[in-house]
């Protein structure tokens, strides 16, 4: 199949990766000239603008920092609906908020083209692994479509609902990881200072009722697990920038439907507080620093 490919940043481009490497065509755009004359290097052909990737597809993916991007990628005059035929599915993987999905898939509508959402959970590891989550919100018949794509991307492909529900269920989960990395940073720097071997505390958790995948599999403690950004100096991983993004979009969300998030509010203003220290860059796990002693 043909796809246009919008957006190689950390995410996106190990999964344009594996869609080149499933034996599709892509049209690439992206502002980073590097990565794509990587994926050219690959056989991914390099276009002029959005506009240009979307114009000879059979399928528009996207995968963008934030709804700004996404408005203007499909909405500016060189955008994607510029220059998709109609008929085209189109389907945008950025984490935003449900709102702008929906705008902006009546947008694409109002062009002959279904769009729908599909944000991912698992990370840059999933994202290279080929093991991503999907939640999608999409038509069914626009789900039967993406699905197999999709598949060549992750492994757990969900149908949540209609447009906008792929976003509800993504800032849903998110709320819950930063709420849970928080919780288990409390635990370990508590057992840390009262004198507990972290790793015996790690290990109780891990077979008890605190176990999470922010524990078992995740740990923020150094030393405990040894492929979590803790055990490389809180690099790589999810950033703690782009959690703060995403409790900011639940916080918001809850605002507007007049829902209570008392401990998502609480985990929006620790993230903040560690972004303004200047560790926004690291990690999220990185928040259990915020409960050590400085060496």
């Amino acid at each position: 199949m043909r796809i246009a490919f919008i957006g190689l940043g950390n995410m996106g481009a190990p999964m344009a990766r594996n869609l080149i490497k499933a034996g599709h065509q892509l049209n690439l755009f992206d502002l980073n000239q590097s990565v794509l004359a990587e994926l050219a290097e690959l056989g991914g052909q390099i276009s002029a603008s959005p506009k240009d990737a979307a114009a000879n597809s059979e399928l528009v993916i996207t995968m963008l920092p934030a709804a700004a991007h996404v408005r203007g990628v499909y909405l500016n005059d060189d955008g994607v609906l510029a220059g998709i035929r109609p008929g085209t599915p189109t389907v945008d993987c950025s984490t935003i908020d449900p709102q702008t999905a929906r705008e902006v898939s009546k947008a694409a509508a109002a062009k002959g083209v279904d769009m729908g959402d599909a944000p991912v959970s698992g990370g840059t590891g999933g994202a290279a692994g080929g093991t991503l989550t999907f939640m999608v919100g999409a038509s069914a018949e626009l789900f039967a479509s993406l699905e197999p794509v999709l598949k060549d991307m992750g492994r757990n492909i969900v149908h949540c609902g209609e447009v906008g529900t792929g976003q509800i269920a993504k800032i849903c989960n998110n709320l819950l990881l930063g709420i849970s990395m928080i919780g288990v940073s409390e635990a370990m720097a508590l057992g840390n200072a009262l004198g507990i071997d972290t790793q015996v505390l790690a290990g109780i958790i891990n077979s008890s009722t605190g176990r999470c995948w922010s524990s078992d599999t995740y740990n923020p403690w150094p030393g405990v697990i040894d492929t979590a950004p803790a055990a490389r100096g809180y690099t790589g991983g999810f950033g703690a920038e782009l959690m703060l993004k995403d409790l900011g979009l639940a916080t918001e969300a809850a605002r507007q439907a007049h829902q209570p998030v008392i401990l998502g509010a609480v985990a929006q203003q620790l993230y903040q507080a560690m972004s303004l220290r200047g560790d926004g860059g690291k990690d999220f796990s990185a928040i259990v620093e915020g409960y050590r002693k400085k060496d």
